[in-house]
């Protein structure tokens, strides 16, 4: 397309759960339901039709052994444009990706900074590994850096005890969010363990990434602080690799990894269930590859929760939650278009038939 080509999409428009139209229309890569005028042979795209996806967690700039060069990364974003995942929330990467930001053919990223970690409590040359009294002056930087989000890493092996542990004393990490928060940034964690999650979620976490350590003494709070997970059970499903690969050395460890993988549906549905937002992240980079949200959709379905849920965790309602417009008008034109509705069926978001990013069809 052109800059300045009028694209046409027809079918049926998922504006939303329960909001269907027929049609839209994109005029200077913005959305409008109003046909305008004068317009002759536009370029039409027929299907059904979705904001752009949502992978709310993946790390872009990020590889096995950290960061990576600009090749690599735009290899990564372009596997999730790919996908249709055209929003991601970054969360933490050691690459400075701002580049991307001026690529009209790239996904747009919400950036949570850098990983946040104890000292050699994490994976190396990943994070900033630091200790606990300088939780807050790192948390301040992140803020500043991010696109509002900062990442912490809330526990990890724990070698001396050969299990996984809390990261940070309660008081420091309440400290370091309510610094977050008064400077505008929401705050995360990555947590596996049960016992890293009251003090996190007291402290006034927004948000908890894999979460496999929710209990049923835990739900409530969450519920009641309304406080997000992420799940990204398409990584949760390494665990038992993992835990072989532990065995010899942190038995205790690896069967700590089982009993949260064995668990794992239960533990989502029953989030779901309690009214407490799950929204879909994959975990791509690092160790996991990227373009695998209709894969991580399809798990949260598995778990039991409803297609049209499933589906809103990736797009309608992950955007709001992200302070992203869907397809509203005047909205910016992200969205994805399928050859048959995927609310009858989420396995249709594995076969883009069109990708529309900043109002040009990209593939």
């Amino acid at each position: 397309m052109s800059d300045h080509a009028v694209l046409h999409v027809k079918g049926r428009i998922l504006a939303g759960p329960d909001e269907i139209r027929d049609e839209l229309w994109v005029v200077g890569g913005q959305i409008t339901y109003d046909r305008p005028a004068g317009v002759r042979d536009p370029v039409t795209v027929t299907g059904w039709a979705l904001p752009g996806l949502v992978d709310a967690h993946c790390h872009v700039g990020l590889g096995t052994g950290g960061p990576v060069d600009a090749d690599t990364a735009e290899k990564q974003a372009l596997t999730e444009r790919e996908a249709g995942a055209l929003l991601l929330r970054d969360a933490g990467s050691p690459s400075d990706t701002r580049w991307i930001d001026d690529r009209v053919d790239l996904p747009r990223i919400i950036r949570a900074g850098r990983h946040i970690a104890r000292t050699r409590r994490y994976i190396r040359d990943f994070a900033h590994e630091i200790e606990p009294d300088q939780l807050v002056a790192h948390v301040a930087q992140e803020a500043r850096r991010g696109d509002g989000w900062v990442k912490l890493v809330g526990d990890w092996i724990d070698r001396g005890v050969g299990d996984l542990a809390p990261c940070w004393p309660r008081e420091s990490v309440a400290a370091a969010i309510a610094e977050a928060h008064r400077l505008g940034a929401r705050v995360t964690a990555h947590c596996f363990a049960e016992n890293s999650l009251r003090d996190l979620v007291e402290s006034g976490i927004d948000c908890i990434e894999h979460a496999t350590g929710l209990t049923q003494e835990l739900i409530p709070l969450f519920a009641e602080r309304g406080v997000a997970i992420v799940p990204t059970l398409v990584n949760i499903a390494t665990f038992p690799q993992l835990a072989d690969g532990g065995d010899t050395k942190y038995p205790r460890w690896s069967a700590h990894m089982r009993r949260v993988h064995e668990r794992r549906y239960d533990t989502v549905r029953d989030a779901y269930d309690a009214g407490i937002p799950v929204y879909v992240g994959t975990d791509a980079g690092g160790s996991l590859a990227h373009g695998l949200v209709a894969a991580e959709v399809a798990e949260l379905v598995t778990a039991g929760i409803p297609p049209v849920d499933a589906l809103s965790a990736t797009s309608w309602a992950a955007r709001a939650w992200l302070g992203r417009p869907g397809l509203a008008e005047g909205a910016p034109a992200d969205l994805v278009v399928y050859e048959a509705d995927p609310r009858a069926d989420v396995r249709v978001l594995a076969a883009p038939h069109r990708v529309v990013l900043r109002g040009h069809v990209v593939q």
